[in-house]
């Protein structure tokens, strides 16, 4: 099949990282993959895997900016030449690009939705779904139903998977005389990630543990509010922000446990990452991160919003070696046998067929 993937652009992130790796993984299974967005720090990623990026001035947030029709031209022109048999959109802008140009062209469209949305009256009157919405969690289901009134026979539910092959786990993860003290995050920094209630909590741990250091990956507006924010608790000399990264498989091999103190998750891939890596994984219990972790079994489970028991959770797991380690071969596990990529790739390879036959 000859497939465009539309994205807004392909900075540093999860949709960009879902984009990336399905082009990829479908490029693989013998479809021809363009990939359109405003691009990004991943650009390179598609050029070495050899897949066409078509630039479009998208980079806006709103579905009523000239820039959505800017794009719809320029995808015109190259579709009458050679038309695409499906179209993929992966954000709310990307899905009414989508739609102008299904209604023109009549190429059949399908979305995946990766979090949840605001019911403004833009997504009221002009939806824009497409013939099917992908859904990454149960949650994001429920909320497309509940809220949108989306009709179940409309949602596809298919979780996110990683390529298991990218991720290996150290022999230090079973390593039971190793200290555990380096404690990591990999999320942009936008308070609904729920920085701030991490960097509390481990004023709570360093009081307890000395030598525990906080690594946090990412780039985004809150960042000056956090070093600040560990400034005031005088505990900035144990925590260290970095930029984002391409291949974070690299950098969880130096974390000892990772985790996600969400308000709000539509699903969670970089928690995949890690459990992945056979890193035990601290989480909310939020969004559709309880289908990832089952407490106490691939990770450990926490109440949003709660400093104080983030902090025990991630000291119960600093005293355990025993519990680290095995949350840690648990949760691969649970990546090998349910969230692998070549599981969702597949999923999705059966939508586009349904569609495209429709």
């Amino acid at each position: 099949m000859k497939i465009l993937l539309l994205t807004t652009h392909l900075n540093f992130g999860g949709i960009s990282s879902y984009t990336f790796s399905l082009a990829k993984a479908l490029t693989k299974r013998g479809h021809d993959v363009s990939c359109a967005s405003a691009g990004g720090e991943m650009i390179g990623q598609l050029q070495k895997n050899a897949i066409e990026h078509i630039y479009i001035p998208i980079k806006t947030k709103s579905e009523l900016s000239p820039r959505i029709l800017a794009s719809m031209f320029n995808l015109l022109r190259i579709a009458k030449k050679e038309p695409f048999d499906i179209i993929h959109a992966q954000t709310r802008v990307t899905q009414v690009l989508a739609g102008y140009l299904s209604s023109i062209t009549k190429i059949p469209f399908v979305s995946t939705c990766h979090g949840f949305f605001r019911q403004n009256l833009g997504r009221q009157l002009y939806p824009c779904w497409g013939k099917k919405v992908i859904a990454i969690s149960e949650a994001v289901k429920k909320h497309l139903m509940i809220d949108f009134y989306v009709a179940e026979e409309q949602i596809a539910l298919i979780y996110n998977g990683v390529d298991i092959g990218q991720f290996r786990v150290a022999s230090k993860r079973k390593d039971i005389n190793r200290n555990i003290r380096t404690v990591g995050i990999i999320a942009r920094l936008s308070p609904v990630k729920g920085h701030v209630y991490l960097i509390e909590a481990m004023k709570e741990v360093i009081g307890e543990f000395s030598d525990a250091r906080l690594f946090i990956f990412g780039q985004g507006k809150v960042k000056y509010d956090l070093v600040r924010k560990a400034e005031r608790l005088k505990i900035s000399d144990k925590l260290f922000f970095l930029p984002s990264v391409t291949h974070t498989s690299e950098i969880m091999q130096e974390i000892d446990i990772f985790v996600m103190p969400s308000l709000q998750e539509g699903f969670g891939l970089s928690i995949l990452e890690a459990q992945a890596c056979g890193i035990p994984v601290i989480a909310s219990g939020v969004g559709g991160i309880p289908a990832l972790i089952r407490h106490d079994v691939t990770g450990l489970l926490v109440p949003p919003k709660e400093p104080a028991a983030l902090a025990g959770a991630i000291m119960k797991v600093m005293e355990n070696k025993e519990l680290a380690i095995r949350l840690g071969l648990q949760g691969r596990r649970s990546v090998e046998e349910k969230f692998n990529e070549d599981k969702m790739v597949r999923k999705i390879e059966q939508v586009y067929q349904k569609v495209a036959k429709k």
